[in-house]
């Protein structure tokens, strides 16, 4: 066992940063749990609830909600998220097992009666949902063949004090796990991490190659992360956490109605057959701070849940760009659009067909992508009005559209009306190759004015047109003028004498040179 920084990586070392940067509300007035949800929807910070329910207890939610705060986490910016998402990924990080002496996420433990769910601060997010949820659970399994340690996202709807529903309908390694259980009749332990850096939960949506995913985690942090058995099952747990939830999936397999809940789509899921938790053990810091995540609704963009999939959306098109073009510049999923189905890619064209290649690879990305946006790299992706602009000036619906169908699909998408295979389109947003350079294609900019060297100075127009064409602003610094109005006058004595014309590019020119 080593000794390891248990503080630093804390969800409450984080939220209290978010407070001196103006990044949450501190809530210090008691609040019942049905009433946290509104305080949530469409909130553009974080609140931290410090009195929830008959028992006072803390909750913080919507930490997740901003880019800017998932940037924070890593320390950096909106625009250097992906990057440094990354170039971390690129280096795991092997974690360090403590004792449990050691651990405060250990410090209180409950089994038995003691522990309860219903006990924990789990609100009713949307007014159709069939139950509380906790929403900010990271699943912990591991695969039977090697041990290694898978991390998820996973909600889980209240059926009891020691009895949850969890979703696992859509493909993933967690539900490949627990189906070999199944089909063993076996129990699947599992572990829910609930009080997580922001780290922890972008590790665990990033797209990874097969290795334990404790060591993800440990790469999104850029350190190794202290880890602990838990109390009732094999399962390692990040050590540093505010709360675990020990237990195992029965083997009855998909058998019990879970949902309705507002999705991250921002939509209602239907009720669906899934397994049941069982919790065998509850165990937290004595200081913990429990931990809600926003999903669903009008505004997207300010939930936790649309924010981490621009993460792993966007992730997984840079992978498959780097292979497809030359020069992939940045790439932003919409958190709008749920963080997934809107797609904007700027790069810079070395050959003609790269924006083609470019819809292509996010096409074929593990991405979700519906639709993909693909632009010059003077685009800002980040910024709707020049995205807007771009498709407005730059595309033709006609000549620049990729369509394509039978694709793998989002099923909580209610346009796809049940099929379970859908289309994608392409927008090529950028300028034909070849004109980037044309004056047709060159974007107004205010004039500046060159720095003169010796030649400059007090020159007079028909002495500048003698040597070469010229435009005004040329010619306003060859004659060192910050006005250009007594160069009017002289243009015009010029088209009296019959000298002056213009060339196709607009540029004045003497007759004859």
């Amino acid at each position: 066992m080593a000794a390891a920084d248990t503080e630093r990586f804390r969800l409450r070392r984080f939220v209290e940063r978010l407070v001196q940067l103006g990044e949450c509300d501190v809530h210090d007035r008691p609040i019942d749990l049905v009433d946290v949800a509104a305080v949530l929807e469409g909130n553009p910070r974080a609140t931290w609830f410090k009195a929830v329910g008959p028992e006072k207890a803390e909750l913080i939610g919507n930490v997740m909600g901003s880019r800017k705060r998932l940037a924070l986490a890593l320390d950096t910016d909106e625009t250097g998220l992906l990057p440094e998402v990354m170039k971390r990924l690129a280096n795991p990080q092997k974690p360090v097992k403590v004792a449990a002496s050691e651990a405060p996420v250990q410090q209180v433990v409950l089994k038995g009666d003691d522990a309860d769910l219903c006990a924990l601060p789990v609100h009713l997010q949307h007014g159709e949902d069939g139950a509380p949820y906790i929403s900010a659970g990271l699943d912990v399994m591991q695969f039977r063949d090697t041990g290694h340690h898978n991390i998820g996202c996973r909600r889980m709807m209240l059926r009891g004090p020691r009895q949850a529903g969890i979703d696992m309908i859509a493909p993933s390694d967690a539900r490949a796990i627990y189906l070999e259980a199944v089909a063993k009749g076996e129990k699947t332990p599992v572990a829910y991490v609930v009080g997580s850096s922001p780290c922890d939960f972008m590790a665990a949506v990033s797209m990874n190659p097969p290795m334990d995913e404790l060591e993800v985690l440990g790469a999104l942090r850029g350190a190794p992360v202290p880890i602990v058995k838990c109390v009732t099952n094999d399962i390692y747990v990040p050590a540093d956490a505010e709360y675990v939830l020990e237990g195992y999936l029965d083997p009855k397999g998909h058998a019990e109605p879970e949902g309705p809940y507002g999705e991250y789509v921002g939509y209602y899921g239907v009720v669906k057959r899934n397994p049941v938790f069982h919790l065998t053990a509850i165990t937290h810091r004595k200081d913990a701070l429990f931990q809600t995540v926003t999903i669903g609704g009008k505004q997207l963009g300010r939930t936790d849940t649309a924010q981490l999939t621009t993460v792993k959306t966007e992730s997984a098109a840079w992978a498959g760009l780097v292979t497809a073009v030359r020069e992939p510049v940045a790439c932003f999923a919409t958190p709008s659009s749920g963080g997934m189905y809107n797609v904007r890619v700027s790069i810079r064209q070395r050959v003609p067909g790269e924006a083609r290649n470019a819809i292509a690879a996010v096409f074929g990305s593990m991405a979700e992508a519906k639709q993909v946006f693909v632009f010059d790299d003077d685009i800002d992706v980040f910024s709707d009005e020049q995205c807007d602009w771009g498709l407005a000036t730059r595309y033709q619906g006609d000549r620049d559209t990729v369509t394509a169908s039978g694709f793998r699909v989002v099923p909580l998408d209610p346009s796809l009306g049940g099929a379970r295979v859908g289309a994608k389109i392409g927008f090529d947003c950028t300028i034909p190759f070849g004109k980037r350079n044309s004056l047709e294609w060159g974007v107004p900019l205010p004039p500046v004015m060159a720095k003169q060297n010796g030649a400059n100075g007090k020159r007079s127009v028909a002495d500048v047109l003698a040597e070469k064409p010229a435009s005004f602003l040329e010619l306003m610094v060859a004659a060192g003028t910050r006005d250009g109005r007594e160069l009017v006058r002289e243009l015009d004595g010029l088209y009296a004498a019959g000298t002056l014309t213009r060339n196709e590019s607009g540029r004045y020119m003497l007759k004859g040179k």
